[in-house]
């Protein structure tokens, strides 16, 4: 197989559209619901750790991170990761997760959060947090609430809810 002529970069306002496109495919409607979503609603992701994968011109995938506040301090919730389904398997959504997480590490952020498939997220370092440690604002399965820590011991500091930091707030 030819290697692709991957190029990512941070998202723009164009690519708004065919990101939209790309989670109705991957997710369909019933994305909206997820608590995870309904975290994220409202609230716009962090321009500076959100990335688009393009080959050529075509929109392959996407990263989103919002900021959140974790038991009472900042932290990120990455997601969705989305990856065209006819592009699966090529390491795109592995490049799209490297440079988010090394963006979110050279600027100075200590803890990423997800939902997620723990088998693939744990081989970026993402670990399950302990059950009631931190809280979600819905249904989630515990064993899909994961954490990164990109300061080592800082997840252990953090106990209690994880909200959305509206916009203005």
């Amino acid at each position: 197989m030819n290697p692709l002529p991957l190029t990512i970069r941070h998202e723009l306002p164009v690519d708004a559209a065919a990101i939209e496109r790309l989670h109705e495919r991957a997710f369909g409607p019933g994305r909206f619901a997820r608590t995870a979503f309904r975290l994220r609603e409202g609230v716009p992701p962090d321009p500076a750790l959100t990335f688009a994968a393009h080959v050529g011109t075509f929109l392959v995938g996407s990263i989103r991170v919002t900021p959140v506040m974790a038991g009472g301090h900042k932290a990120l919730m990455l997601g969705p990761l989305t990856v065209d389904p006819a592009f699966e398997g090529r390491g795109i959504g592995a490049a799209l997760m490297n440079r988010s997480i090394a963006a979110a590490r050279e600027a100075g952020h200590d803890l990423v959060l997800l939902v997620g498939d723990a088998p693939y997220y744990a081989r970026f370092g993402f670990k399950m947090i302990p059950p009631g440690q931190l809280l979600l604002p819905g249904p989630a399965d515990p064993a899909r609430f994961l954490a990164l820590e990109l300061v080592e011991g800082v997840l252990a500091q953090r106990r209690g809810a994880v909200t959305a930091i509206k916009p203005g707030a």
